[in-house]
């Protein structure tokens, strides 16, 4: 690893050059005190798709505790991780942290849930795909500019939160095994066809390090609240062979730790060996690539910002006690179809009724296709937080689901102020 002084950025010959941007769609004058990366960062923190991330869910509706993670806290933590596997590989801090800021916002209300249950309203119409939705907000559904919609975000800010999890093509030009079955998003293709994002070739490493980030928050962070709701306790972990081990070894360096200072060392280190092993497993695999520049690691045959296969096979382990404990959790699955029920409702009544939405989402809708109507209720519902889907429920149903829940007894009191 190279190290940084004087506090000057150290950039890889292989990390995405800001000065050697491709560019936007809609051509625009260079800023004078920011990257076009550090504008599309700025951008994205300034839209309203960004603000809304404060009030939809990560894993429990947001109004259930404080202290619980929401798309917008868990968007920081990855972004703050991103950045810190860039600055450690020498590839670009700001488009990093624009991909960590911006990987969220297509994610409908009440999380996973949410997405589940639109999809499924959309079936008959191209289904609902949260990181299409995330191209659809940046490109047309944002309007903030008097130039374009979207954020006119530049070619490789567009083409790492499309492809950050990998190429949705193989080279013949089928679709990969994760669109085998449903194909490629009509929004993806849309935009592809205006401006091409080479969709059989891997992100850049910024994009790949997001990516990462993503996984690396999510684990840490859904056993924090996790532990902290009282779904699973940190006996249940033992049956995890790394996080027994990251428990065995706090125990042995603070014996007698209290419950919710022993959470906060495990998050820690989770996130710490995880860092670390991404760190070094990208640091081998570059070496044997040898690129000499960002377009080498987009034509690689396998990503080169990746866990070792032992980290990889405990995060696949964390993954599966959660999915169990966790996502799969009664309470937590009771909570999941009364948000579900409110989904559906609302689609059928704007399916019904389009002129029930807001004056700017139903005009022009008089005589368009079932398809069109379809997906204009799917950006609005996606739109909306967990708050105001409730509140429009509310509006046109005599009862509305309470999403309240009570976690188990046995959940730790939370002591921060």
């Amino acid at each position: 690893m190279q190290v940084r002084q004087n506090g000057e950025r150290w950039r890889a010959p292989y990390a995405t050059d800001p000065a050697a941007t491709r560019g936007r769609l809609i051509p625009e004058a260079f800023s004078p005190t920011r990257s076009d990366f550090q504008r599309d960062r700025d951008r994205i923190i300034h839209s309203t798709a960004f603000r809304r991330l404060k009030h939809k869910t990560q894993v429990f509706v947001h109004h259930e505790g404080d202290h619980y993670r929401t798309r917008l806290t868990h968007s920081l933590e990855v972004s703050q991780i991103a950045r810190a596997l860039a600055r450690a590989l020498g590839l670009d801090e700001d488009l990093a942290e624009a991909l960590a800021l911006s990987h969220d916002l297509g994610h409908t209300c009440f999380g996973h849930t949410g997405e589940d249950a639109l999809h499924a309203c959309m079936a008959d119409y191209g289904g609902f795909d949260h990181n299409a939705q995330a191209l659809r907000i940046v490109t047309r559904l944002e309007r903030r500019y008097a130039g374009f919609d979207g954020l006119n975000l530049t070619w490789e800010t567009l083409e790492g939160l499309v492809k950050h999890n990998g190429p949705l093509l193989v080279a013949s030009g089928a679709p990969t095994r994760r669109y085998a079955a449903t194909g490629i998003p009509a929004a993806v293709l849309e935009y592809n066809a205006v401006n091409d994002l080479e969709l059989a070739c891997f992100a850049g490493p910024e994009a790949q390090g997001a990516a990462l980030a993503d996984d690396i928050a999510y684990d840490a962070h859904d056993l924090d609240d996790g532990l902290r709701a009282g779904l699973f306790d940190l006996a249940d972990l033992a049956r995890v062979p790394f996080l027994a081990g990251l428990l065995d070894e706090i125990d042995a360096l603070h014996p007698g730790l209290e419950p919710s200072r022993k959470i906060h060392e495990l998050a820690r280190r989770v996130i710490t060996r995880f860092v670390e092993d991404v760190i070094r497993e990208g640091e081998a695999r570059i070496a044997r690539l040898a690129p000499g520049s960002v377009g080498d690691i987009r034509a690689a045959s396998e990503p080169v910002i990746a866990f070792s296969p032992a980290i990889a096979a405990a995060d696949a382990d964390i993954k599966r006690f959660l999915f169990a404990r966790m996502y799969r959790h009664p309470e937590v699955m009771a909570v999941r179809a009364k948000a579900a029920a409110i989904v559906d409702d609302l689609f059928s009544a704007f399916r019904a009724d389009p002129a029930r939405m807001p004056a700017e989402w139903s005009e022009g809708l008089e005589n368009a296709s079932d398809a069109r109507i379809a997906r204009r209720i799917a950006d609005y519902i996606a739109g909306m937080t967990d708050t105001y889907a409730v509140l429009e429920h509310g509006k046109l149903f005599a009862a509305t689901p309470n999403l309240h829940w009570s976690p188990p007894s046995r959940g730790l009191p939370l002591t921060e102020p």
